[in-house]
């Protein structure tokens, strides 16, 4: 609202303007210049009101205009030029932070597998498409053999890793240093493998107080919780775990649950675990066929949440998060699923397979229940991933395929084509994540490869770490996380992030449990 009246009523109304935003500053830095333009606009108004009749002038503070009439030329020029030059020395303070502000990368933790909500996205900036051994931070060896995938929480790192005796391990690190804070050991029965599996292939998950974990030998199925520091909060047994090839799926946090997928070889079920206590919240029962290795994740449609889960028997289901209720299911699929689902464009993508290659994919419209239409929105047998999870950003869908092929598909378009096929070399048995734009995978020889996520195909050259592996990238607070068998390898980002909690130093604690 324009400010009319005398002088002395327009200088009150523009001070209380300006105090106003004064004190809504957010940055402190702003206000010594800010202070300065307003002694400089507030002598400029009044030198203008003083010289002019009081009656005529309208000061419009929310665009700056002053219109006038029956004032001189030569006045209004004057206090312009001056106006533009308070403005001159104000603009830099504060857009030059705001400049720099805009190349801080924000800092985020990765508290699943895949990071958040398992899309495998995130938005960190300044990480090296190319680099050598010598550009790592850190690299430090890892007690043990396993292929999960890092967890972060601020100053915290947590891993997993087997032992030849059956013997699980959690491992906390200094997620800045790679220091060992403490190891927690978890005495289980060693169990028949798959050549590509491990004894710990399944990834921690991770909140602000605990950290929870899944294993499993053939006779017990443990879901354990600890403090940030190593201390057993709660431990739950599920019981028999049957499976040909081993474990491998992740435990899943939503809204004070744990969820934990149980598609095993015999009885199988979703099951929604209390965090803070393990009390068991709810279970679903599923048809079972053969293991499943695929980690939930949550969507939200039509401004309700829904989990979407992945196995053999029943194909892609959506589940009522709160109660374990099943809303729908996709059907049966021909072969084994290994890689999670992804949704993106409204349509939710699965694959399975057999023999380390993917067989076929199905893309589901989980809105069609709701309005009459077919579920299953398309199918897809040619160039697909049997391990590795997709990844899908904007309107396009990356497939990272088992024998290092990589090929991109227009979610908008037919989902049966393709927009470009490329073989870029080494066989993969992790996922896929993207940083910035830039898609990164780890082969089973610990080349790291980047290429754009982009409907044109370009590649760099990336790099490699000193060990084998079968794990995804974890990235968080500024750093790229690549783990191998037995190595964990940083790369910094070279923008600088927001700061997160200081590590704290710790002795390493070595402890022995079921």
């Amino acid at each position: 609202m324009p400010f009319q009246g005398s002088v002395t009523g327009q200088l009150r109304a523009f001070h209380q303007t300006a105090v106003s935003f004064f004190l809504v500053s957010i940055d402190s830095s702003l206000k010594r210049p800010l202070i300065l333009f307003w002694i400089n606009i507030t002598l400029n108004l009044t030198f203008v009101m003083i010289h002019q009749d009081q009656r005529a002038v309208t000061v419009h503070t929310y665009s700056g205009r002053i219109a006038q009439k029956g004032t001189s030329t030569r006045t209004l020029l004057l206090s312009c030029c001056s106006l533009a030059w308070g403005a001159a020395m104000f603009a830099p303070a504060v857009l030059m932070p705001a400049a720099l502000m805009s190349v801080e990368a924000s800092a985020e933790d990765w508290t699943r597998f895949r990071g958040p909500n398992g899309t495998g996205v995130s938005n960190e900036k300044g990480f090296p498409v190319e680099w050598s051994e010598s550009d790592y931070e850190w690299v430090v060896p890892i007690e043990g053999t396993g292929h999960s995938s890092p967890v972060i929480y601020g100053a915290s790192l947590f891993l997993t890793s087997g032992e030849e005796d059956g013997t699980r391990n959690l491992i906390c690190l200094d997620s800045a240093t790679g220091e060992k804070r403490w190891v927690e050991k978890i005495k289980l029965g060693k169990n028949h493998l798959h050549k590509k599996n491990s004894y710990c292939s399944s990834s921690p998950t991770v909140d602000s107080e605990r950290v929870y974990i899944a294993e499993a030998d053939t006779e017990h199925y443990l879901v354990n919780a600890y403090t940030h520091d190593g201390k057993k909060v709660w431990s739950r047994d599920l019981g028999p775990y049957l499976s040909q090839h081993g474990f491998g799926p992740s435990p899943v946090l939503y809204n004070g649950l744990l969820i934990v997928a149980n598609n095993q070889d015999g009885p199988s079920h979703i099951l929604a675990l209390d965090a803070a206590t393990g009390e068991t919240r709810w279970t679903s029962d599923r048809e079972s066929d053969v293991a499943s290795y695929s980690t939930p994740m949550i969507i939200n449609l039509n401004g309700k949440d829904q989990l979407i889960v992945l196995n053999g028997a029943t194909g892609l289901a959506g589940l009522d998060p709160q109660t374990g209720k099943e809303l729908w299911a996709s059907g049966k699929l021909p072969q084994r699923t290994v890689a999670s689902p992804v949704y993106g464009n409204n349509l939710l993508v699965a694959t399975c397979g057999s023999g380390g290659r993917g067989k076929f994919m199905v893309v589901v419209d989980p809105s069609a229940p709701s309005q009459n239409r077919p579920l299953v929105h398309t199918e897809r047998t040619k160039l697909l991933p049997y391990v590795p999870t997709p990844l899908i950003k904007d309107q396009y869908l990356y497939l990272w395929n088992d024998d290092g092929t990589v090929c991109c598909v227009d979610m908008q378009g037919d989902l049966t084509d393709t927009v470009w096929k490329e073989r870029i070399g080494g066989n993969f048995s992790g996922s896929p994540i993207m940083i910035d734009g830039k898609i990164y995978c780890i082969s089973e020889e610990g080349k790291v490869r980047v290429i754009e996520a982009s409907p044109t195909f370009k590649s760099y050259a990336g790099g490699s770490i000193p060990d084998s592996s079968h794990s995804t990238p974890a990235v968080a607070n500024g750093r790229l996380y690549l783990k191998g068998f037995n190595r964990l390898a940083c790369l910094k980002s070279q923008v600088p992030v927001a700061s997160t909690p200081a590590a704290s130093e710790g002795t390493v604690v070595s402890k022995l449990s079921r």
